[in-house]
């Protein structure tokens, strides 16, 4: 009897966790933080940004609002935080704890951002574009070999 019992409370005890779904929380980038802009007059005392998070091959943008008085965000750009992105928000939680949940905006593929920079950049084809940039390929590879020791043979 005390065996079944035994058996019973290990099931019971064990039965919640096979119920809940396993929360995959992710590191994100914040790649870059912009100024929400609104469709009413801008005389509103509570600013919001648009900010760009990167998930492993996806950006998503959300808008944040923060706390009364808080303008730490638009400072964030390059920070690393945990983020459990759902279906149509992202939550993360603050350096307290606290857990919060901003809607996400609009998303796309890492790469067809990173494309679409290289296609939007400016390009020289002049003679002197190219020799300018050999000098700072050798200053960078000087500057590896200073820093680090290490000569590629």
């Amino acid at each position: 009897m005390l065996k079944a019992m035994c058996v019973i409370c290990i099931c019971v005890v064990t039965f919640p966790a096979f119920g809940q779904a396993a929360s995959k929380y992710q590191v994100g980038t914040i790649t870059e933080v912009k100024t929400h802009q609104s469709a009413g007059d801008g005389t509103s005392e509570h600013v919001s940004y648009d900010v760009s998070v990167k998930v492993g091959d996806t950006i998503y943008q959300v808008l944040y609002t923060p706390p009364l008085g808080m303008s730490t965000m638009k400072y964030a750009a390059g920070r690393d935080v945990l983020v459990l992105v759902g279906k149509n928000t992202i939550r993360y939680n603050d350096l307290l704890g606290q857990s919060f949940e901003v809607p996400i905006v609009s998303r796309k593929s890492a790469t067809d951002a990173k494309q679409s920079k290289q296609e939007s950049a400016p390009t020289c084809h002049l003679p002197e574009c190219s020799l300018v940039e050999s000098k700072v390929v050798s200053a960078l590879t000087l500057w590896r070999e200073l820093a680090f020791g290490t000569l590629d043979a």
